[in-house]
């Protein structure tokens, strides 16, 4: 590799989430700040939420609910 032209390395660089979680990881800079992480993103946590304006969501489960029933009671 020729030097000058590479970026320094941080093998123990810090990212920060805005809920207070730290890891550690190697980076071209010390400290990273992200909103979101894996301990607070709703995916990751279980609390996603649907938004549904139009009534969509109940539509679809109004469409296949007999396809859901019949599912459950071939699954008993």
């Amino acid at each position: 590799m020729k030097k000058g032209i590479h970026p320094e390395y941080y093998p123990k660089a810090v990212v920060r989430c805005a809920c207070g979680n730290e890891i550690i990881v190697g980076a071209t800079v010390p400290e990273i700040k992200v909103e979101v992480c894996s301990k607070c993103h709703p995916f990751y946590t279980g609390e996603q939420r649907i938004l549904d304006t139009s009534g969509r969501v109940e539509k679809f489960k109004k469409k296949y609910a007999d396809f859901y029933k019949k599912m459950e009671k071939e699954n008993k």
